[in-house]
């Protein structure tokens, strides 16, 4: 994890935090990238998560230009963990997140740290991310979910064509590159652990709704990310991760009215998706053959399973919710409405 603190032209300091595990060489260009802000008085904090291949040797040895510190864990405590320990070292205003397998423009702090100037409801920022191999290519432009819970970006495997260049407000930003301001991270808490890794950023991010706050998307704020390098794109554990979560975070946030379908949300998702297959679309399309397909279900069943096992704990964690909510239920049904993707965009994707 690296963090960074940054004093900007309207008196903020900017903690950015980038947790890193066995990606030594994508590392180096993430903090060559951050070395090259045009905001001025960096520091900067690593914290590796368990990492073999000498990722927090190179940074001492090659950017020790920079105020460095360096946390290193023993073991991969996931992105969850290893944010929240970047956030509780922080000494920012405002905490910025960047990948270590995603590289920033040089404006990228100046212009995230501008959403919050005279905005004191805004609590979160978010990037334009493009794809690092295809940078006419949007990776994600902000998040927008589907009313069983799963969450996609904004844009993604669009064009760039011009249509994501005005500053508007979204849902909330992706964790691969972000803003958040401390104050509210303060309120609402950190990442949940519990979700390790994927849609963890989207279950912050709606808790922060919940609880009151804004998000900009902010164009000029240029990202380029290596997408599924963590663990790869068809990964069995990613693909269990993200169908679990999706669970966790609709059991602990979503408005019973919505909760209640969930199933049958579900379940067309499944369906459509499917179907988008048999015209090679989307994600299904990935697993091609009866074992491809029997990965994706095993994964699924075992993921769900999962989820239904950690259901009580979520239970428990949705009470808690009550303390800092400021949308009452059927205010947060017309958000996540608002910010919904629709099923054929959904299922059409290939992430």
């Amino acid at each position: 994890m690296l963090l960074l603190v940054v004093g900007t032209a309207d008196g903020h300091n900017i903690s950015v935090i980038v947790v890193n595990w066995n990606r030594r060489d994508l590392l180096r260009a993430c903090l060559q990238s951050l070395a090259c802000q045009t905001t001025p008085a960096l520091e900067v904090i690593l914290v590796d998560n368990g990492s073999s291949d000498g990722s927090s040797e190179m940074a001492r040895a090659e950017f020790g230009t920079l105020p460095l510190r360096v946390i290193e864990n023993r073991e991969n405590r996931g992105f969850c963990a290893a944010n929240n320990q970047g956030i509780a070292a922080a000494r920012g205003d405002l905490i910025a997140l960047l990948n270590n397998d995603a590289e920033a423009d040089p404006a990228w702090l100046a212009e995230l740290s501008g959403a919050f100037a005279g905005r004191p409801d805004t609590g979160m920022a978010a990037s334009k991310i493009l794809v690092h191999e295809d940078p006419t290519t949007i990776d994600k432009v902000g998040h927008l979910i589907y009313l069983d819970g799963q969450n996609r970006g904004r844009g993604t495997g669009q064009r760039d064509r011009g249509q994501f260049d005005e500053i508007e407000e979204v849902a909330w930003p992706d964790g691969c590159a972000c803003m958040y301001r401390r104050s509210m991270l303060e309120r609402i808490g950190g990442f949940d652990e519990d979700f390790f890794a994927y849609a963890d950023d989207a279950e912050l991010g709606l808790r922060a709704r919940i609880a009151g706050w804004g998000c900009l998307y902010i164009p000029r704020a240029v990202v380029r990310h290596h997408r599924g390098a963590t663990l790869g794109v068809l990964s069995p554990r990613r693909l269990e991760l993200i169908e679990r979560n999706r669970v966790l975070l609709a059991a602990k946030l979503f408005p019973w009215s919505l909760l209640w379908l969930n199933g049958v949300y579900y379940l067309a998702r499944i369906a459509a998706g499917a179907l988008a297959s048999t015209r090679n679309k989307g994600e299904v399309r990935r697993f091609p053959g009866i074992r491809g397909k029997w990965l994706l279900l095993s994964s699924l069943m075992k993921a769900d399973w999962a989820a239904i096992r950690m259901l009580p704990k979520m239970f428990r964690k949705r009470r808690s919710i009550e303390a800092i909510r400021k949308l009452s239920p059927r205010e947060t049904r017309k958000l996540l409405y608002r910010f919904r993707i629709t099923l054929r965009e959904l299922t059409e994707q290939a992430i």
